[in-house]
């Protein structure tokens, strides 16, 4: 399926800067920051890590003493909090969305299990999105994540130019759908108290299924498994297929890393340029995260 230039679209490399250094997971995505630590980011060197960022899509910062306070504060050095759509927050916190799945909690869904980007069916849906790991089981837990502007470098001219016009309409109305259906088998999203508003996010919102990051210029598909609903203009029958194949072709292995969590690892990504997804394969352990989000902007 893959159609791709090695010479030109492997480009995770190292960034070097007086700050910190980056080691890249993988060779499409994701990196280590080493020797930065949240407490001493000053205006510089968050500078420093907005490029990282930007660069590498997905970095994480192992062995961060990470209170409440401090992680507000980095995440409001990206812009003001993202709309939830899921939960109230930690008390005191409400900015704070607790990701929790208790030892004995057995459940066939756990919070962000299929590939996704937050939240896309809000008009501004999050640009950045940072988890930080609190307590982690033994094995399993990890996250994985897709470059999904290396997935649109990778298409043919023709592709990109059939996409180019086209709004997908982002909508939670699967997800609503799943939720009502556990709440009737009395079964449990991991161990989340949620407050949803269900109307809005069957609504949802159009957005270009190409995308432009808002400060690297670059264009990234924009769509996922979870709440791509159709393509504006188009039949279930003719969208689907489209979808279908962008999320496949996203998902392939080649544009991924995957995450092997420890307590006390801060993770951030770009909404804009990757998708997402957790594994429901620890049951027998404690798995608990804490997310924030930065308000992104309209996509264009």
């Amino acid at each position: 399926m893959l159609i791709y230039d090695e010479q030109k679209n492997f480009a995770n490399t190292p960034l070097k800067n007086e700050y910190f250094q980056t080691v890249p997971l993988a060779a499409s995505i994701g990196a280590e920051i080493v020797g930065l630590k949240v407490g001493d980011i000053d205006d510089k060197s968050f500078e420093a890590l907005s490029d990282a960022l930007y660069h590498h899509k997905m970095v994480y910062l192992r062995d961060q003493d990470l209170t409440h306070d401090l992680q507000e504060e980095l995440t409001l050095r990206f812009g003001e909090f993202g709309t939830d759509a899921y939960t109230k927050g930690l008390e005191g916190h409400p900015n704070i969305q607790p990701v929790i799945k208790e030892a004995e909690t057995k459940s066939k869904m756990v919070f962000g299990g299929g590939w996704h980007t937050d939240s896309p069916f809000l008009q501004k849906p999050p640009s950045v999105s940072l988890l930080y790991a609190v307590e982690i089981p033994p094995y399993g837990g990890d996250t994985i994540w897709y470059n999904a502007a290396m997935a649109y470098d990778n298409l043919s001219s023709t592709m990109k130019t059939i996409l180019a016009p086209l709004q997908i309409h982002m909508s939670g109305e699967k997800v609503v759908a799943s939720l009502l259906g556990l709440q009737k088998d009395r079964a449990a999203i991991g161990d989340m108290s949620l407050e949803i508003d269900t109307q809005s996010m069957i609504d949802g919102a159009l957005h270009p299924l190409v995308r432009t990051h808002p400060v690297t210029g670059e264009k990234a598909l924009f769509v996922d498994k979870v709440y791509s609903k159709g393509i504006e203009g188009m039949s279930a029958y003719e969208s689907q297929p489209i979808i279908d194949f962008l999320v496949d072709h996203i998902t392939q292995e080649v544009f991924s890393c995957r995450l092997r969590w420890s307590v006390k690892t801060l993770c951030l990504w770009d909404n804009r340029l990757c998708l997402h997804r957790a594994f429901n394969d620890y049951d027998g352990f404690r798995r608990e995260m804490h997310r924030t989000t930065v308000m992104g902007e309209i996509p264009f």
